[in-house]
């Protein structure tokens, strides 16, 4: 057993071509699933990664919404939904409905607040299972590189669920300072951030992204 203690860090680093092409993979299969109304009406089991897209008249988003009414293509929110047991690896199979649960999450809470209208919401998602189940953060995590949604990565809280008794000392996260409505959040005592400030964070994101 070799114990000599000189370090060489690129032994240690490991490095897969092979992997970032399977990733690709499955982000151009994901650009061509079907859109649908959120949540989708039909029913079905799986596990996996999914976007919703805007296309309303809200001034905050307008940008975005007046691109998607063309095509698709510009995400407001990524997720993932992964099945009971996905952390300690005991199932790659999920039988139950955990991504149009997800969907459904995020259409009660759009339906909640004000300013914002769940008729004006598609969504797509791919659903992953069996071996292919293990590429659920990673691909989500790509989505989230390559689209930088607005709602990952300037305007936070979407995702968020109500923390339940004894965890009510936070604040209300930017996204329902923006969009106040959802039940729970007002039992949220934390200090107020402040809006103006949150839209001028828009305003900058807007003015950096390009668009066709």
């Amino acid at each position: 057993m070799n114990t000599k203690n000189n370090f060489d860090r690129e032994k240690h680093v490991f490095r897969s071509p092979s992997y970032r092409s399977v990733i690709q993979e499955v982000l151009t299969f994901f650009a061509l699933t079907p859109l649908h109304p959120l949540p989708p009406p039909e029913r079905f089991i799986g596990a996996g990664v999914y976007a919703l897209y805007y296309l309303g008249k809200s001034s905050l988003y307008i940008k975005i919404a007046e691109q998607n009414r063309k095509s698709c293509d510009f995400p407001i929110y990524v997720g993932k939904a992964v099945p009971p047991g996905w952390r300690t690896a005991r199932r790659y199979f999920s039988k139950s409905e955990d991504l149009r649960t997800r969907l459904s999450e995020h259409s009660r809470s759009i339906v909640e607040v004000s300013g914002l209208n769940v008729s004006d919401f598609r969504c797509r998602f791919v659903i992953l299972e069996n071996t292919e189940g293990d590429l659920v953060v990673p691909v989500e995590a790509e989505l989230i590189r390559k689209y930088q949604p607005v709602w990952n990565t300037v305007v936070d809280g979407f995702g968020n669920h109500d923390p339940g008794s004894g965890r009510y000392k936070q604040a209300p996260s930017e996204w329902d300072v923006l969009h106040p409505g959802r039940s729970w959040v007002k039992n949220l005592t934390g200090k107020l951030l402040s809006k103006s400030q949150i839209v001028e964070n828009l305003k900058d994101y807007f003015s950096s992204k390009r668009f066709p």
